[in-house]
């Protein structure tokens, strides 16, 4: 099994044409994902990959059937391109951009929950469910089918750490990339409920960084609700108070969001650290 996505999502992209467009359609297809259509204004009827471009979403939905968008267009049109997705009927969003203004965010984050649809990102590497999709950047030659979750702030400590799980002949049910943005759609907490109920999941791991309390959040979380294991990666342990760190939602503020505060949650909810990002494998081949 998987969380959020399987082989039944189908998925446009939206920014179809452009080079991120183009290549990543490709590689998607190459992984296995059903990609039934591309979004691009005033470039319909063109084709990339034998993809179908139309000059919106709502047509796309219409001939293709789409239930998923991945979204590669520009920081300035992503939060008309996340509404008019959902607008049309998708109930999966995927949103690569990065640089997107908060309040933008907030509009699309917030209306995503009232239309009752599954959005991750933004500023995030997608997601993947080995041998059955994968919705995004990730690059798909680091991938093991398994029974070990993944859900990560950081897309390069993401997929440092799948790839050091995949040699280790260690797969992994779903990995989620989070993004790492103050303001996103699925948390670390919406991954673990699913990671729990999901059968096929015998582990989970939690790539966090420093910056705000979604981890001390998930380690409330794990205490109360989860009965698999957990495990974790805290990036930032050197980073200065006050410093922010590559990503925007990565802010150190009054002595909250630090690294030893996450530290210290995470070994209260009984969640195995490594101290590297390759220790997880190790960590994982003891304990599952």
């Amino acid at each position: 099994m998987s969380i959020f996505v399987d082989e039944k999502n189908k998925v446009l992209v939206q920014g179809a044409t452009g080079h991120q467009g183009v290549f990543h359609i490709g590689e998607m297809k190459k992984f296995g994902t059903k990609v039934v259509a591309g979004v691009t204004p005033n470039k319909g009827g063109m084709k990339v990959h034998d993809v179908p471009i139309y000059d919106n979403v709502s047509d796309a939905v219409v001939e293709t059937k789409a239930n998923t968008s991945l979204i590669l267009v520009p920081a300035k049109f992503a939060k008309d391109a996340v509404f008019e997705a959902l607008d049309s009927g998708i109930k999966t969003v995927v949103v690569i951009t990065e640089n997107i203004p908060f309040h933008d965010a907030m509009d699309f984050v917030h209306y995503a929950k009232y239309k009752n649809a599954t959005l991750i990102g933004p500023n995030c590497p997608g997601i993947a469910s080995p041998g059955k999709t994968k919705i995004g950047i990730l690059p798909g030659g680091i991938f093991k089918a398994g029974e070990i979750g993944v859900a990560s702030r950081s897309g390069t400590l993401t997929y440092e750490i799948v790839n050091s799980l995949s040699e280790k002949n260690i797969g992994q049910s779903t990995c989620v990339g989070l993004g790492g943005d103050p303001i996103i759609g699925t948390t670390f907490i919406d991954s673990l409920i699913e990671f729990e109920k999901d059968k096929k999941t015998k582990g989970i791991v939690l790539v966090g960084e420093i910056g705000g309390t979604a981890e001390e959040d998930a380690s409330e979380f794990i205490i109360e609700h989860i009965t698999k294991p957990v495990f974790a990666f805290i990036a930032g342990r050197t980073a200065p108070p006050g410093k922010r760190m590559g990503h925007a939602g990565a802010i150190i503020a009054r002595g909250k969001g630090t690294a030893k505060s996450k530290i210290e949650a995470f070994k209260k909810a009984d969640v195995k650290l490594a101290k590297f990002p390759t220790d997880i494998a190790d960590l994982v081949e003891t304990y599952v």
